[in-house]
This record gives structure tokens, C-alpha cells and sequence, in this order.
């Protein structure tokens, strides 16, 4: 999936993506790459707000687990089930998430539970940076449901 479809993609279908000004840098099955400005996500400390940080953590792992699966010809949705998010320092400016598979998950496990069941869970990691410095992260558990869940 070229960036450029999913970032129209992101915009249409969840409307915070929009209003964050997120922008696609990446998106292959290996790895997501969400960026936004610090102007629409700025807080009272002139720091990117820790929403802004975790929803675009959890954009770039959401999308993730999207554009595998659409790259599989497979429909589902996608939710999030739990995540948690580590704030390491603050960032000053723009701010990217980057989002893969850790190395323990098993994406083949993954597809096979969702074909055979009708839904599968799995972890993303998504870590955030500024200028490639770290800033913090996230584990998420997505799940997917199958078109007839």
C-alpha cells in the first residue's frame, strides 16, 4: 500500500487522524511510519499532548495490522483491545510513531485463528520518536473480526 492511499484511507475513516494532521511516511507489512506536527497537538506546556502521542501510537499499530491484511486480501475489523504506553520525554516538535511486529508475535498464528475462528488478537509495538530520537512507546493488543463477526 502506497502511503499516500493510506493516509486518504486514515483521513476518511477516522476523522482524529485528520484533525492531527497525520501524515503517512511508511507503509509496507513491515513497518508503519505515522508522523504529526506538534501546532494541532500541542498542550499547555508547549509539549505534544500525551492523547496526540498515544493516538498516533496507536494509529501506526492499528494501521499496521490494516495494511497486512489488506496486502493478504483479507477483510476484517480491526479494534484495539488494550495497550500501554510509556512517555519517555517530552517532544518539541514533530513526532513520529513507528510501528512492527515485536519479535515474538506470530502473524502466520494470527491469520490462521482468524480464518479458523473468526477473530484473532495480536500485539503491535509502536515506538515514538522526534528527529529519531526516542520519546516513548506503545504494546497494543488488536484484534481482528472477520466479516462475519
Amino acid at each position: 500500500m502506497e502511503p499516500v492511499e493510506l493516509e486518504r484511507y486514515l483521513r476518511a475513516a477516522i476523522p482524529l487522524s485528520q484533525a492531527m494532521d497525520v501524515r503517512v511516511r511508511e507503509a509496507s507489512p513491515e513497518a508503519v511510519r505515522l508522523a504529526v506536527p506538534l501546532g494541532p497537538n500541542i498542550n499547555h506546556r508547549e509539549t505534544l499532548f500525551g492523547g496526540s502521542a498515544s493516538a498516533v501510537c496507536i494509529l501506526a499499530a492499528w494501521a499496521l495490522v490494516h495494511v497486512r491484511l489488506t496486502a493478504e486480501g483479507r477483510a476484517a475489523r480491526i479494534v484495539i483491545q488494550r495497550n500501554t504506553m510509556e512517555y519517555g520525554a517530552p517532544v518539541i516538535g514533530e513526532a513520529e510513531a513507528r510501528a512492527s511486529l515485536p519479535g515474538g508475535a506470530d502473524w502466520d498464528r494470527f491469520v490462521r485463528t482468524l480464518d479458523r475462528r473468526g477473530a484473532a488478537r495480536i500485539q503491535i509495538q509502536a515506538a515514538l520518536s522526534e528527529n529519531g530520537e526516542p520519546r516513548g512507546g506503545l504494546a497494543g493488543d488488536f484484534v481482528a473480526l472477520g466479516k462475519s463477526r
